[in-house]
């Protein structure tokens, strides 16, 4: 640190990565388990950090998760906004990863042609 201003950027970037840890905001989970990996987990996961850098969502939390014995299904993936139950999406490629992004994560809207199951918050 050379400066007054790198300090306050480095407590900027602190504050976000706290606030991250708190899980103020939404959470994405992807089923990493082998079932995931082998239908495809990691381009997914790669293409829900991508769009969520791309869009500038900070305060989205991404996670991963092993099998929860829904391997048909692969690759599951779970979104959680606060206040709402958690929507999990089965078979879910990249190219899936903008609109779930963009309707559900974004906007709220629940992407129904692909939803395999939802969990209350209570």
């Amino acid at each position: 640190m050379k400066s007054l201003a790198d300090l306050h950027a480095l407590r900027e970037k602190l504050k976000k990565d706290i606030k991250l840890r708190k899980n103020e905001g939404t959470v994405i989970i992807v089923g990493m388990g082998t079932c995931g990996i082998a239908a495809g987990a990691r381009e997914v996961m790669a293409a829900i950090l991508d769009e969520l850098a791309v869009r500038n969502l900070n305060d989205v939390q991404v996670r991963q998760t092993g099998c929860i014995g829904m391997c048909e299904q692969e690759v599951l993936v779970d979104v959680v906004r606060p206040g709402e139950p958690r929507i999990t999406y089965g078979k879910v490629t990249p190219a899936d990863v903008k609109k779930i992004i963009a309707e559900h994560v974004v906007n709220g809207r629940i992407v129904e042609d692909m939803v395999v199951g939802k969990l209350s918050q209570d």
